[in-house]
């Protein structure tokens, strides 16, 4: 009976965050950490659709790096990075399109209708939401860096989305981009799941991938801070508390804040539920960034 009654009890904590949320938008960005884990991908996917049952409007934007690795390791071609990013050309960008755009984007959307949900795969077969133009990497006192057909999001088909989501469909995006006339370029997930989320005017953006969020020590998973505004996170960058990978990370959450998505989450996927956890309960298990907390 004691263990009914704390059911309940958080069932009741739970609701007010889902009255809260409900009709609500909510991009979730799922990294290619997370694809090649069966059961953590199992569990995150279950979240979204409990997300989906009780009003929110859930919409996935995934990447797919170690798939995409691995299968340019079976065609025997040697990857070429450059600043952090994947350098396409033609025989990469045929890879990234057949794993990202098609087999995974397809898996993704017939797992979350086999566990009982409704979604809709958005790729180059179907309906192309994403839009954009070929990237060139910036560096000071540098020329800028052609990275081959790597690309940046311009322009969402926002209308397509939110169609899907009135009718109580989860839209599935993968970060690719085509341009008008044609090219289809490879997309950093992270800002593809900005750029919708910005176009969506999304309550939420999370990064769900194998990081608990933002650390005072980055060595100690239990030193998570839970909440922050974006002030707090400047600061922490300045002293030298964020560091490394996840400093372009932080600020790239800052700069979605500043354009007009309320929320910004990194979660650790790889624990159970943590979607649910995140959302629904008053503490959360990753952090939480906002432009400013409100009394």
């Amino acid at each position: 009976m004691n263990d009914a009654i704390a059911k309940a009890d958080t069932l009741i904590e739970a609701m007010g965050w889902i009255r809260r949320f409900r009709g609500k938008t909510t991009v979730i960005k799922l990294g290619g950490s997370l694809m090649g884990d069966p059961e953590a991908m199992h569990h995150a996917l279950l979240d979204i659709i409990f997300m989906e049952s009780v009003g929110m409007r859930p919409v996935i934007v995934h990447g797919g790096g170690p798939s995409i690795n691995k299968a340019m390791d079976e065609a025997k071609i040697e990857p070429v990075w450059i600043k952090g990013r994947r350098m396409t050309d033609e025989k990469t960008l045929a890879i990234v399109e057949q794993v990202l755009a098609g087999e995974l984007n397809e898996q993704l959307t017939a797992e979350i209708e086999r566990l009982g949900g409704r979604a809709m795969n958005l790729n180059f077969k179907t309906t192309q939401v994403l839009f954009g133009e070929k990237l060139l990497l910036k560096e000071p006192d540098s020329d800028p860096i052609d990275l081959g057909f790597v690309g940046q999001v311009t322009r969402v088909d926002r209308q397509t989305i939110e169609a899907l989501t009135y009718t109580e469909q989860i839209p599935v995006i993968p970060s690719m981009a085509i341009d008008e006339k044609g090219q289809k370029y490879n997309v950093n997930a992270d800002t593809a799941a900005m750029a919708v989320a910005e176009s969506l005017g999304a309550e939420k953006l999370i990064f769900v991938s194998d990081v608990n969020g933002v650390r005072r020590d980055k060595n100690d998973p239990e030193s998570v801070i839970h909440s922050l505004t974006a002030d707090e996170a400047r600061a922490l960058i300045a002293s030298g508390v964020i560091v490394g990978g996840m400093i372009p990370k932080v600020e790239a959450c800052l700069d979605t804040l500043q354009r007009g998505v309320a929320k910004v989450h990194i979660i650790d996927g790889r624990l159970r539920h943590s979607l649910l956890l995140e959302i629904y309960t008053t503490d959360g298990v990753g952090t939480e960034l906002v432009q400013r907390r409100t009394i």
